[in-house]
């Protein structure tokens, strides 16, 4: 039992929001080895375009540590908490961490979709390529791309368009006066 207490595992760190390089840095630090997936994109500002590490999973990060560790990355500046499993810190195994490893290195463009938050039939507009900004409605999800229709100059053009190309339109709230 002593043996599996000092046994060193992958777990998931909760870090408070555009934390997560941050808390890195500070486990590093501390001499525990810890993972922070990150993806380079192009931030455009009004003076200037540059490239920057964004973290692949906002507001999570890994970390190899044993039982000992627990305590100290909890109490780490920026760290929330673990994510639990049945009631114990969830573990992820090495293999599965050395292939997302592998996948970061080799995709630097890696991007991270919530395939739950889009549905057909929701409104979207398109933030890249050829349909840039062109609003339309999901007909269809299949896998990582969706079938879109645009409604314009009187007919239907559908495509096909990979989800993280994708912006949800929140629809507009309309109130509704009544005459007293």
């Amino acid at each position: 039992m002593y043996k599996k207490m000092l046994e060193k595992n992958w777990l998931v760190v909760y870090v408070r929001p555009r934390w997560e390089k941050k808390v890195d840095r500070l486990l590093q630090e501390q001499g525990i080895e810890s993972f922070c997936p990150t993806k380079t994109t192009e931030n455009q500002w009004a003076d200037r375009k540059k490239m920057v590490a964004l973290p692949l999973f906002t507001g999570y990060l890994f970390v190899k540590i044993d039982d000992r560790e627990l305590t100290k990355v909890r109490y780490t500046l920026g760290v929330l908490n673990f994510i639990y499993f049945m009631g114990h810190p969830a573990v992820v195994r090495e293999a599965e961490m050395d292939r997302l490893k592998e996948m970061v290195k080799m995709y630097n463009s890696l991007e991270v979709v919530g395939l739950n938050e889009l549905s057909a039939g929701d409104r979207v507009r398109i933030r890249s390529g050829v349909f840039y900004n062109q609003e339309g409605k999901i007909i269809q999800i299949q896998g990582k791309t969706v079938l879109l229709s645009f409604e314009h100059l009187d007919c239907a053009l559908v495509t096909r368009i990979a989800i993280n190309q994708l912006m949800q339109i929140t629809p507009q709230k309309t109130t509704v006066c009544t005459a007293q």
